[in-house]
């Protein structure tokens, strides 16, 4: 079985998710090596990609893993939500101590992954996370070797949404209306 993180009541409809509540597990200052946890969250490879767009649940503000927020991402030994990275960079929420070690002792590179090693411990944790009628997930690949990939850090994030806003013109954004007859 996969350990699981960032299952919390507040990113579902269903009450009772693996880890609980979000507000039990914000704290005022996260790991002293968060920047490289996040990193190594970030790094994790995407084994179902969920469109959808979504929210901070504390803040109720857009952030840079909103779209796809829910898609589920591991390291072969841990599961997550994408948006998991968000909440501990932004809200340094808490991390089992058992994870911080496995990071830490993976020097925070991303594994490469067999799958068919992994597929069985997959399948198993599915269910705990609401995806008890998901398809079996199976990977044509033999091995999942990490992917460099460019993530945007939550400052740079929030300088771009900022820019949006400024270059926008004004004016409704609205659909625009049909003349009326007469």
């Amino acid at each position: 079985m996969l350990g699981l993180l960032g299952f919390y009541d507040e990113l579902d409809n269903r009450p009772g998710q693996p880890n609980g509540s979000i507000c039990d597990t914000v704290r005022p200052v996260g790991e002293p090596d968060e920047m490289d946890l996040v990193a190594y969250l970030d790094a994790g490879h995407v084994l179902v990609d969920v469109v959808e767009g979504g929210h901070d649940v504390i803040t109720g503000s857009a952030h840079r893993h909103s779209p796809g927020c829910s898609s589920l991402v591991t390291d072969g030994s841990w599961l997550w939500r994408q948006d998991f990275a968000h909440y501990v960079e932004t809200h340094h929420v808490s991390l089992p101590d058992a994870f911080i070690e496995h990071v830490r002792r993976l020097n925070y590179q991303m594994p490469t992954i067999t799958v068919a090693q992994f597929a069985p411990h997959y399948d198993e944790t599915l269910p705990l996370v609401g995806w008890a009628s998901a398809v079996p997930w199976r990977s044509t690949a033999a091995r999942l070797v990490p992917e460099p990939r460019a993530v945007t850090s939550e400052a740079q994030f929030d300088a771009a949404t900022l820019a949006q806003g400024r270059n926008r013109p004004h004016g409704s954004w609205g659909r625009p209306r049909k003349p009326r007859r007469t």
